[in-house]
């Protein structure tokens, strides 16, 4: 005749399977680090697709090139505080324009929010919603006289190529991206690196010196 479990073999049992599962299943505690890292790279993907689909070459437009879509990353100072915004530079002048009637900053297709923290869009603030406290960017090699806080400039054309910034280029290809470009969002968490790899664009959390 069959013997059925006793009390405590399934207490047993039950506790054994609960050892398991807390070393087996993965952890899924918050880590604001790489909750930025992922939505920055998202939005260096999603700044690359509009580029692609929003080709701005116009033969009336001598500097049309100025106008390709890019993400921007700003610093400001007295606390420091990091955020970024993906636009286009309708008017050629240098900065975004994200006031009411703007249609340089793009929208978020989901929340139909503007990507710009100034739209009430907390996600774009890197340092109040994440506790970004640095970036360091390799992509910064124009605009820098433009804009004191900029932290680094990525455009994209309609093939999808990035640029280490447009803004005060002379040529449609003057700032086409030749070598990786590696944005370090830094906090008390740690470090998280998002590389640009260049001619492609495509764009990847490191894991070592890895794309993950």
């Amino acid at each position: 005749m069959k013997k059925a479990f006793t009390m405590i073999e399934l207490i047993f049992v039950i506790v054994v399977i609960g050892i398991l599962a807390a070393v087996i299943m993965p952890r899924t505690g918050s880590n604001k680090l790489h909750e930025a890292a992922t939505q920055v790279l998202s939005h260096i993907r999603y700044t690359q697709h509009l580029a692609m689909v929003d080709d701005k070459f116009d033969e009336n437009n001598a500097t049309w090139w100025k106008e390709r879509w890019s993400i921007r990353f700003y610093e400001t100072g007295n606390p420091d505080n990091y955020y970024y915004t993906i636009f286009f530079d309708d008017n050629q002048q240098g900065n975004v324009d994200y006031g009411a009637g703007s249609i340089e900053v793009a929208i978020d297709p989901l929340s139909r929010k503007k990507l710009h923290n100034a739209d009430n869009n907390k996600a774009m603030d890197l340092t109040g919603s994440y506790g970004i406290n640095n970036i360091n960017n390799t992509c910064l090699l124009d605009d820098n006289t433009l804009v004191s806080s900029n932290k680094g400039v990525i455009a994209f054309d309609q093939l999808g190529r990035p640029y280490n910034g447009i803004a005060d280029s002379t040529s449609p290809t003057q700032y086409l991206m030749t070598a990786n470009c590696n944005i370090t969002l830094l906090s008390a968490e740690g470090n998280v690196t998002i590389r640009v790899h260049p001619e492609t664009g495509y764009a990847c959390i490191l894991n070592g010196n890895v794309c993950q």
